[in-house]
C-alpha cells in the first residue's frame, strides 16, 4: 500500500501560510508529497520554505495560474487536480496550504488505510475539523463552519477537486474546466478517518489577514471587483469579539510550536466588545447562526442542523 500526500499553492509566504508545518505533518504518514505551486509574486519565498524541509518525498510541480480559463475560484480546484494527477499512491491525502495534521492521528490513518484497502465501496474518508480564528486558543463550533470534509481519496481518475477546492465528487467524462458543475456529478461514498485537520487559515496577523483576503477575492470575483470590494478598507482585518468562539485548550500539533510562539498580534485582538466592525459580518456574528449556533450546541449535544454535506456517509 501506498500514500500520496498533496497540496496546492500560491504565494504561501507571502501570506503567511503554514505551508512548512502542513506537509512536515503529513510526512511520516505518506511515501510522497506532492505541490503544486502557482508562480507568485516577486517578494514571495515558498519554494525556498519547502526545499528548505529538505525531504526527499516532497516533488514541487511549478505551475501558472489562469483565472481567465478557471474562474470563480475554480483555479483553486484545478491547481488541485494538478497535484492529484501526478499522485501514485493508492490513497491521496489532501491538506491544503493552512491544515495540518496531529501526529496522534497518523498511526489512525495509516491502520484506516490499510483496513480499507480493499474496501471499493468506500471513495475516500472525512477529517474532523478544528477551524481557528484569530489567534491559536480560539477556534469555531459556529453553524456554517464545516464540521467534517473529504481529505483522503481513492486514486481514482473520475474522482476530482470540486468547485473552489472545498471538496472532492466524481466527475465522469469531466471536461477538464467545469468544476462547479454539479449535473452528471456524484457524492464520493465515505467514511470517518476518526482524524483531525487543524484548519489555520484565519490566524494570521491582521494586515497579513487582509491582504489574503484580498488575493482570495479576486481568484473569485477578479482583479478589478476584488479592487473595488476593498477600497478604503482598514489596513487591518478585524477578527471581532473572540468570545463569540470557543476556548481550545487541547494540544495542537507539534510542528506548529514555533510558529505558535511567534504569535504576536494579541494586542490586535479582543475578547468582548460592541462597536461596528468595519467589514461586512461573518456568519458566526449575526444573530440568525448565533442562536442556530447555541441551539446545536446546547440542546442538540452538538448535533448539526440541515447540514450541508459533500459526501455520503457510509457506516465503517
Amino acid at each position: 500500500m501506498k500514500i500520496s500526500g498533496f497540496t496546492f499553492l500560491r504565494n504561501g509566504s507571502k501570506l503567511y501560510y503554514p505551508i512548512c508545518e502542513s506537509i512536515i505533518s503529513a510526512l511520516d504518514l505518506v511515501d510522497e508529497f506532492v505541490v503544486a505551486l502557482g508562480a507568485g509574486d516577486a517578494d514571495d519565498r515558498t519554494r525556498e520554505m519547502i526545499e528548505s524541509i529538505g525531504s526527499d518525498k516532497i516533488r514541487i510541480i511549478d505551475t501558472v495560474w489562469d483565472l481567465e480559463a478557471f474562474p470563480n475560484g475554480t483555479e483553486h480546484a484545478h491547481q488541485t487536480d494538478i497535484a492529484r494527477e501526478a499522485c501514485s499512491g493508492d490513497w491521496l491525502l489532501y491538506l491544503q496550504g493552512d491544515e495540518v495534521l496531529h501526529e496522534e492521528d497518523l498511526p489512525i490513518l495509516k491502520r484506516r488505510c490499510e483496513e480499507l484497502l480493499h474496501d471499493t465501496e468506500v471513495d475516500g474518508m472525512v477529517f474532523d475539523y478544528y477551524h481557528f480564528w484569530g489567534d491559536y486558543d480560539h477556534y469555531h463550533l459556529s453553524h456554517g463552519w464545516y464540521k467534517n470534509e473529504v481529505r483522503m481519496v481513492r486514486n481514482d481518475p473520475e474522482i476530482h477537486s470540486f468547485a473552489s477546492a472545498q471538496s472532492f465528487r466524481r466527475l465522469p467524462d469531466f471536461d477538464g474546466v467545469s468544476y462547479r458543475k454539479k449535473e452528471g456529478t456524484k457524492k464520493l461514498r465515505c467514511v470517518k478517518a476518526h482524524a483531525r485537520i487543524f484548519h489555520y487559515g484565519w490566524v494570521r496577523p491582521p494586515h497579513t489577514m487582509q491582504m489574503k483576503n484580498r488575493y482570495i477575492a479576486a481568484n473569485h470575483v477578479g482583479q478589478s471587483t476584488s479592487d473595488r470590494i476593498f477600497s478604503g478598507a482598514p489596513r487591518d482585518f478585524d477578527y471581532g469579539p473572540l468570545s463569540l468562539t470557543q476556548r481550545y485548550t487541547k494540544s495542537h500539533p507539534h510542528v506548529m510550536a514555533e510558529k505558535i510562539a511567534a504569535h504576536d498580534w494579541k494586542d490586535k485582538l479582543y475578547e468582548t466588545g460592541t462597536g461596528v466592525l468595519d467589514r461586512e459580518k461573518h456568519k458566526h456574528e449575526r444573530w440568525k447562526y448565533r442562536i442556530l449556533t447555541f441551539v446545536e450546541q446546547r440542546l442538540l449535544g452538538g448535533m448539526p442542523i440541515a447540514e450541508s454535506k459533500n459526501y455520503i456517509l457510509l457506516k465503517r
